[in-house]
Protein backbone atom coordinates (compact mmCIF):
# COMPACT_ATOMS: atom_id res chain seq x y z
CA UNK A 1 0.00 0.00 0.00
CA UNK A 2 1.31 3.31 -1.11
CA UNK A 3 1.19 6.60 0.64
CA UNK A 4 -1.61 9.02 -0.39
CA UNK A 5 0.27 11.76 0.39
CA UNK A 6 3.33 10.44 -0.94
CA UNK A 7 2.76 10.81 -5.31
CA UNK A 8 5.92 9.18 -6.21
CA UNK A 9 5.48 6.05 -3.82
CA UNK A 10 8.52 6.48 -1.61
CA UNK A 11 8.82 3.85 1.04
CA UNK A 12 9.09 6.53 4.42
CA UNK A 13 12.62 5.68 6.21
CA UNK A 14 12.96 6.20 9.68
CA UNK A 15 15.80 9.38 8.99
CA UNK A 16 14.86 12.87 7.63
CA UNK A 17 16.32 13.66 4.62
CA UNK A 18 17.01 17.26 3.00
CA UNK A 19 16.13 17.65 0.29
CA UNK A 20 19.16 18.69 -2.89
CA UNK A 21 21.75 17.32 -0.85
CA UNK A 22 21.30 20.32 1.82
CA UNK A 23 23.19 19.85 5.31
CA UNK A 24 21.19 20.25 8.57
CA UNK A 25 21.54 23.64 10.12
CA UNK A 26 24.26 24.14 12.58
CA UNK A 27 24.10 27.25 14.58
CA UNK A 28 27.84 29.23 14.07
CA UNK A 29 30.38 28.55 16.34
CA UNK A 30 31.35 30.80 18.65
CA UNK A 31 34.87 31.34 19.69
CA UNK A 32 35.70 32.63 22.77
CA UNK A 33 38.51 34.84 22.67
CA UNK A 34 41.11 35.75 26.09
CA UNK A 35 41.54 39.72 25.77
CA UNK A 36 44.84 40.23 26.46
CA UNK A 37 45.64 43.03 29.35
CA UNK A 38 47.33 46.21 28.59
CA UNK A 39 49.45 47.63 31.37
CA UNK A 40 48.57 51.15 31.25
CA UNK A 41 51.17 53.72 30.68
CA UNK A 42 54.17 54.26 33.42
CA UNK A 43 53.71 57.18 35.22
CA UNK A 44 57.19 57.56 37.74
CA UNK A 45 58.55 60.08 36.33
CA UNK A 46 55.68 62.59 36.06
CA UNK A 47 54.81 61.40 39.53
CA UNK A 48 58.47 61.94 41.25
CA UNK A 49 58.27 65.24 38.84
CA UNK A 50 55.44 66.36 40.54
CA UNK A 51 56.24 65.31 44.21
CA UNK A 52 59.95 66.77 44.21
CA UNK A 53 58.82 69.94 42.82
CA UNK A 54 56.06 70.25 46.36
CA UNK A 55 58.95 68.79 48.12
CA UNK A 56 60.60 72.33 47.06
CA UNK A 57 58.72 74.57 48.81
CA UNK A 58 60.22 73.35 51.98
CA UNK A 59 63.68 72.82 50.21
CA UNK A 60 65.05 74.28 47.10
CA UNK A 61 67.11 71.16 45.54
CA UNK A 62 64.34 68.95 45.03
CA UNK A 63 62.16 71.81 43.11
CA UNK A 64 65.51 71.51 40.62
CA UNK A 65 64.86 67.89 40.23
CA UNK A 66 61.42 68.17 39.59
CA UNK A 67 62.12 70.23 36.54
CA UNK A 68 64.35 67.92 35.32
CA UNK A 69 61.92 64.72 36.14
CA UNK A 70 59.06 66.68 34.64
CA UNK A 71 61.28 67.75 31.09
CA UNK A 72 62.19 63.80 31.15
CA UNK A 73 58.85 62.39 31.88
CA UNK A 74 56.90 65.38 29.34
CA UNK A 75 58.82 63.74 26.55
CA UNK A 76 58.28 60.12 27.22
CA UNK A 77 54.66 60.99 27.13
CA UNK A 78 54.58 62.42 24.12
CA UNK A 79 56.70 59.70 22.34
CA UNK A 80 54.10 57.87 23.65
CA UNK A 81 56.29 55.53 25.75
CA UNK A 82 54.44 56.70 29.32
CA UNK A 83 51.28 58.67 30.58
CA UNK A 84 51.24 61.22 32.81
CA UNK A 85 52.04 64.40 30.47
CA UNK A 86 49.82 66.60 32.32
CA UNK A 87 51.47 65.61 35.58
CA UNK A 88 54.50 66.04 34.33
CA UNK A 89 53.42 69.50 32.76
CA UNK A 90 52.00 70.47 36.49
CA UNK A 91 55.53 69.46 38.16
CA UNK A 92 57.77 71.41 35.26
CA UNK A 93 55.70 74.43 36.10
CA UNK A 94 55.63 74.23 40.27
CA UNK A 95 59.44 73.23 40.11
CA UNK A 96 60.00 76.58 38.17
CA UNK A 97 57.99 78.81 40.42
CA UNK A 98 58.92 77.23 43.46
CA UNK A 99 63.02 77.80 41.92
CA UNK A 100 62.32 81.57 41.49
CA UNK A 101 60.38 81.83 44.75
CA UNK A 102 63.70 80.50 46.16
CA UNK A 103 65.97 82.25 44.24
CA UNK A 104 65.12 85.71 44.50
CA UNK A 105 65.94 86.05 48.28
CA UNK A 106 69.22 84.22 47.32
CA UNK A 107 69.73 87.09 44.71
CA UNK A 108 68.99 89.77 46.96
CA UNK A 109 70.91 88.30 49.51
CA UNK A 110 73.99 88.35 47.31
CA UNK A 111 73.23 91.86 46.39
CA UNK A 112 73.36 92.97 50.19
CA UNK A 113 76.42 91.26 50.69
CA UNK A 114 78.10 92.51 47.62
CA UNK A 115 76.49 96.03 49.13
CA UNK A 116 77.90 95.53 52.51
CA UNK A 117 81.22 94.64 51.39
CA UNK A 118 81.66 97.39 48.65
CA UNK A 119 80.22 100.54 51.60
CA UNK A 120 83.20 99.01 54.20
CA UNK A 121 86.00 99.59 51.78
CA UNK A 122 85.13 102.35 50.32
CA UNK A 123 85.41 104.60 53.84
Amino acid sequence: MTNPHDPYGQQPSGQFQQPYGLQPYQPPQQYYVQQAYVRPPDQGMAVASLVCSLIGLIMCFPAILGIIFGHIALSKAKRGEAGGQGMAQAGMIIGYVVTALWLIPVILWFIFVVLAIGAAGVS
